[in-house]
């Protein structure tokens, strides 16, 4: 398996790690891993490239 480093607030990784907890997850990395297959699923079925990169610029994710 690949693995990255994704920097994070500690705060906002608090909140992820109490969510997946109480969401009845393994680890922490579990639970962002299904979130984030279930957002780029979501964008992908719903969205072409181009608004996808709209999005992420409302986001302020890519400029």
């Amino acid at each position: 398996m690949f693995s990255a480093k994704i920097k994070l607030e500690k705060s906002l990784y608090d909140r992820v790690a109490r969510a997946g907890e109480r969401a009845g997850y393994s680890s922490t990395d579990e639970f962002v891993t299904h979130v984030l297959e279930k957002a780029v699923s979501d964008l992908q079925d719903e969205s072409s490239d181009e608004e996808v990169q709209k999005q992420l610029r409302g986001l302020g994710y890519i400029e």
